[in-house]
Parts: C-alpha cells; structure tokens; sequence
C-alpha cells in the first residue's frame, strides 16, 4: 500500500567526513522501504535465489509517476526485505500501470522459473 518512490529522484548527494561526496537515500525512500518490508508478509525473508519473473500492477495516484522508476525502486525494495537475493535474477517483468488516486500501491507476484539445486 501507498505511493511508490520512485529510486530515480529519491537519493540525495552529501558530503563526506574525508570532503568527498557520498549518495545517501532520502528520508521518503527510507520510510518507504520500512513500510514495504512490513508489507511484504508473503515474500519476506524468501531469498529466491534463482531467476524469476515479476509480474506487477502499479496503481500511481497520477499519470506524473513513471512506469520504470517505480519497477526500480520495487526491485530493490525485495532484495531490501530479502524477498530476492539479488535484482539482477529478475529475468523478464509483466508490468502495468493503473492509476487510483484514492489508494495508491502495488500488486504483485514473483515467478520462479528455474527448479533450486542444493
């Protein structure tokens, strides 16, 4: 449930103790990733391991919000919550995007496509 941040405009460039400059997330994505790990009762802690396919409805509050960003920010919101090991076992997305104003959020469900070997 909710909005989701999109990763694109959500991280934010600081300066570091040595005057270098480190990227750090925003508070939003923060309290986003917080809110999406409660959520993910389902998937939480899986550790899929293996490739998978993502199927997903983004339900946006407007037409402002960007299809790709918020595919971003979900993909690392399930390694975030250990749903996934790493986003780059994402193999192929069936995505849409919807829009309720009323009640922003996600839908969605993780195929695994290859048998895990132990």
């Amino acid at each position: 449930m909710g909005q989701v941040v999109s990763k694109a405009n959500n991280y934010l460039s600081v300066p570091a103790s040595n005057g270098d400059r480190r990227i750090i997330k925003s508070e939003r994505m923060r309290a986003y990733e917080k809110s999406f790990a409660l959520q993910c009762q389902l998937y939480r802690d899986k550790n899929i391991d293996r490739p998978f396919k993502l199927h997903i409805i983004v339900f946006e509050s407007t037409w402002s919000y960007d299809l790709d960003n918020a595919l971003k920010g979900v993909l690392d919101n399930l390694q975030y919550c250990h749903a996934i090991t790493n986003d780059n076992l994402c193999v192929a997305i069936n995505a849409r995007k919807a829009i309720d104003r009323q009640n922003p959020r996600i839908v969605y469900a993780i195929e695994e496509l290859e048998p895990k070997l132990f």
